[in-house]
């Protein structure tokens, strides 16, 4: 499907993967696309669950060239193009979910953002700064802060996309806490090759969600569990089910 995005003035594209059932937004990897979620075989270990009418797979682009991957061009440039797709998601991607999901369904039902790598950092952020929006996240081996793209530079927007960051300074009593601990979290790494920023970083996340009470399930795999797709798939059978049944 594709449709105008006024927030970043173009065509955006994106799949659709069920008939029924609770919505799963899937972001790509870095710089990845929308059909990514096919092409990857990650519908492979979703389809039991398309079949049987639990979720349906909302498989959207993203636009990392831009934006976080697209390291030695100017930084603000770089985080205000992330900051428009992250408003592509929220005003126009969700309300589409949200329209699409009810046709399927005949009500309500809060999106789930799921990703690997760098989806799982966006994954990540969309949830943390829309809890209101969504009902869950289940990240894989994504990084949480913004030292790895933009090293020491930082400004609000950069800030205001870094889970540890705004997290940390979140206060006690903020209500997102509260909402936080009524959806369902899941922050997954393993410990294998190309996983050790990645281990780092979601170490962090979870220090910060322990620090504010927020009850979220961070797993640390095995050290032979690496930074690939064959990995991603084992951590979606055991854990997906629980945000479906």
């Amino acid at each position: 499907m594709k449709h105008w995005s006024s927030h970043l003035n173009r065509d955006m594209e994106f799949k659709v993967y069920g008939h029924s059932g609770k919505p799963v937004m899937f972001i790509p990897c870095q710089s990845g696309r929308f059909y990514d979620f096919e092409n990857f075989k990650m519908i492979d270990h979703w389809a039991k669950w398309i079949e049987e009418g639990l979720c349906t797979v909302y498989s959207i682009d993203c636009i990392d060239d831009e934006a976080w991957a697209a390291k030695g061009a100017d930084n603000r440039w770089r985080i205000e193009n992330h900051e428009r797709w992250y408003h592509y998601v929220v005003d126009e991607m969700v309300p589409t979910i949200k329209h699409l999901s009810g046709e399927r369904n005949g009500y309500d039902q809060g999106i789930i953002t799921f990703g690997c790598s760098m989806g799982a950092m966006h994954a990540a952020n969309l949830f943390f700064r829309r809890p209101d929006l969504f009902a869950g996240v289940f990240a894989i081996s994504g990084l949480y802060d913004s030292e790895e793209f933009f090293g020491d530079y930082m400004d609000d927007l950069v800030y205001n996309n870094c889970p540890v960051h705004y997290l940390r300074n979140m206060p006690w009593d903020h209500p997102y806490i509260e909402m936080y601990n009524q959806r369902q979290i899941v922050i997954v790494v393993g410990q294998g090759a190309w996983e050790d920023s990645l281990k780092a970083s979601t170490g962090k996340l979870c220090q910060v969600m322990q620090e504010k009470g927020i009850h979220g399930q961070v797993d640390f795999w095995g050290h032979d569990v690496s930074h690939d797709w064959h990995w991603w798939y084992r951590m979606v059978a055991h854990y997906a089910p629980r945000f479906l049944y």
